[in-house]
């Protein structure tokens, strides 16, 4: 995989780039959230994202883009990227049975992302708050976390605390906190 040598820290610096993504760093630059970014090959599994990890400094995290049976209530989980995920155990903690894999179309509509670039980022452009948000408790041990800036050939870094204290509360989203097993 290739990835850049050079860290890029504002919308300027990134220079060309497709209109979500600047629209991400604009938005992390007007709420004065600081981040580091790199651009490389498309990385759409966690697996290929290990080698940008080493080079970022930061955990990608894994982001889920779920929704119930009925598709009537979306959620955007937010894990550790090498714990593996099983339904069972988020479900009964936000009252939602049926667990799935939202299809694109939603992710499209709700978070402006396609598959492989799911991200915490695109709650952005979810305006009409359809989409919770549910963050994984083994992440608030991170100091910093990576994200795909709703594209998957960029990857940024921000800190846990600017996203809880800075981006979510711009965007007027309350995330719920879940406990999703190690081992099962």
């Amino acid at each position: 995989m290739k990835i850049s040598d050079r860290f890029f820290t504002s919308a300027s610096e990134r220079g060309a780039c497709i209109e979500k993504e600047r629209k991400v760093y604009e938005f992390l630059e007007s709420n004065n959230i600081p981040f580091a970014g790199l651009t490389h090959d498309e990385a759409a599994t966690i697996a290929l994202c290990e080698e940008i990890e080493q080079k970022l400094g930061a955990e990608i995290c894994k982001n889920l883009f779920l929704c119930n049976a009925q598709k009537t209530a979306f959620y955007l989980l937010i894990m550790p990227g090498r714990k593996v995920f099983k339904t069972k155990f988020l479900s009964k903690q936000i009252g939602s049975a049926r667990l799935s894999f939202a299809d694109a179309e939603h992710m499209e509509k709700f978070l402006n992302v396609t598959p492989g670039s799911v991200s915490a980022l695109g709650l952005l452009f979810d305006t009409e708050r359809q989409v919770r948000f549910l963050i994984d408790n083994d992440l608030l041990t991170q100091e910093t976390i990576g994200f795909h800036p709703c594209i998957n050939t960029s990857t940024v870094k921000i800190r846990l605390s600017d996203l809880s204290e800075r981006f979510l509360p711009a965007l007027d989203v309350e995330p719920t906190f879940v406990e999703l097993p190690t081992e099962f």
